[in-house]
């Protein structure tokens, strides 16, 4: 869930010209259709005496030494765990050496990415080397509304300077404070991410935008961005990777959870999930079957299925203190590393459904229940949880870790 797209980069004389490039142009039409952001109004209103500070960072950042880790080998555990880190910079914590194999920050760079004056390469993308810190990078590219966060020009360069990369295009197009796009919006600002960044690196994957969770409501949404793509640009929509979010919320207009998907606004409720679901798995896995059900039927079961983002966003006043995070997180590590299917699944990782997932988060003070470090950037118990599995399990390929 994170942060709306005015945290995502921008980049001050670099607003491109969107019809440069043909596949960049935008119709007059597509303004019209615009939906308003809103506020996020994600949680319930907080119960009262509740106070949601915990989880904010105490004192100036500074960047960690790390002890040394190597890259994760493909389809272990520790390959397929990640985290989310909002506030960017992966340095910023001091991770034990078993640690998660990849990680996001919802943007292109782990501060920001920026241009450099008087130098002959004015864009770099700023992370640390995986081959140090032991965690592959996922960039992302974000979608405000089918705008590109960077923009076109910029993008070109850092994909040719950062050539093998898997991009993630857009997050949350579906929610109206995130990239709140409708389909129409997302299929134009999908394909020029996706022409910009092959053009600059052939080499690279491109994965789509996570919806922020797999329900009848969000398959419309899906399913009209998949058709129009085909109408408007006469192929399929090219997709390496597929991706979803896996949240348990409410959908329902003018409601807390995810409301009602940009251009839907025909449809006033969805999935009327409440407080108690927040945390059934049961209902994880219906998405993760949905999911891939869907794909099987597009034609796309031969390719990976990541999980972006999922978690525990409410607060421990409505019931979901530490011990129940935890439970929570193992019981979901054993549940994507276990299910699979002989018809739907991925052929490539043993018909697995779900190929790689990223916990939320490293820190948030919004969503904090779920934080793996102290605003003082002492492990939670939710990160020692996570340590002595990946201590105990990290290297495992097995689908069995209970």
């Amino acid at each position: 869930m994170a942060f709306g797209p005015n945290w995502a980069d921008t980049h001050a004389g670099l607003q491109p010209n969107m019809a440069t490039l043909p596949e960049c142009a935008r119709p007059a039409w597509l303004e019209t259709t615009a939906h308003p952001f809103a506020v996020e109004p994600l949680i319930p209103t907080p119960l009262p005496g509740e106070v949601r500070t915990v989880g904010v960072k105490q004192g100036a950042y500074q960047e960690y030494e790390q002890i040394p880790a190597p890259t994760a080998e493909p389809y272990t555990l520790r390959w397929r765990i990640g985290v989310g880190i909002p506030e960017k910079n992966p340095l910023y914590f001091p991770w034990p050496a078993q640690r998660p194999g990849w990680y996001l920050n919802w943007s292109t760079g782990y501060t920001v990415t920026r241009t450099l004056a008087q130098r002959t390469d004015p864009v770099r993308m700023e992370a640390p080397p995986e081959i140090e810190l032991g965690m592959d990078f996922y960039p992302m590219v974000r979608t405000p509304q089918g705008r590109l966060q960077p923009a076109p020009e910029l993008l070109a360069q850092l994909a040719a300077a950062n050539p093998g990369r898997t991009w993630l295009i857009g997050n949350e197009p579906d929610v109206e404070w995130q990239d709140n796009a409708t389909p129409e919006q997302y299929a134009y600002g999908y394909r020029c991410a996706y022409t910009v960044i092959k053009q600059s690196d052939p080499t690279a994957q491109i994965a789509i935008g996570g919806l922020s969770q797999v329900t009848p409501l969000r398959l419309i949404y899906l399913e009209r961005l998949w058709r129009f793509y085909a109408k408007e640009f006469g192929q399929e929509m090219p997709v390496d990777v597929w991706n979803m979010h896996a949240f348990v919320l409410r959908e329902e207009a003018e409601s807390w959870g995810v409301r009602i998907p940009p251009g839907l606004e025909y449809i006033t409720q969805g999935e009327l999930w409440d407080v108690a679901d927040h945390a059934d798995l049961a209902l994880v896995r219906g998405q993760i079957v949905a999911m891939r059900r869907w794909m099987q039927e597009h034609g796309q079961r031969e390719k990976p299925l990541l999980i972006s983002e999922y978690g525990i966003l409410l607060t421990a006043a409505y019931g979901f203190d530490a011990p129940h995070v935890n439970a929570f997180m193992l019981d979901s590590f054993d549940l994507f590393n276990s299910l699979s299917d002989a018809e739907m699944g991925y052929p490539a990782d043993d018909n697995r459904l779900v190929q790689r997932w990223v916990w939320f988060s490293t820190r948030y003070p919004l969503y904090p229940a779920g934080n793996l470090f102290t605003g003082y950037d002492k492990p939670t118990a939710v990160m020692r949880t996570l340590r002595d599995f990946l201590d105990a399990h990290g290297d495992s390929t097995a689908k069995t870790i209970k």
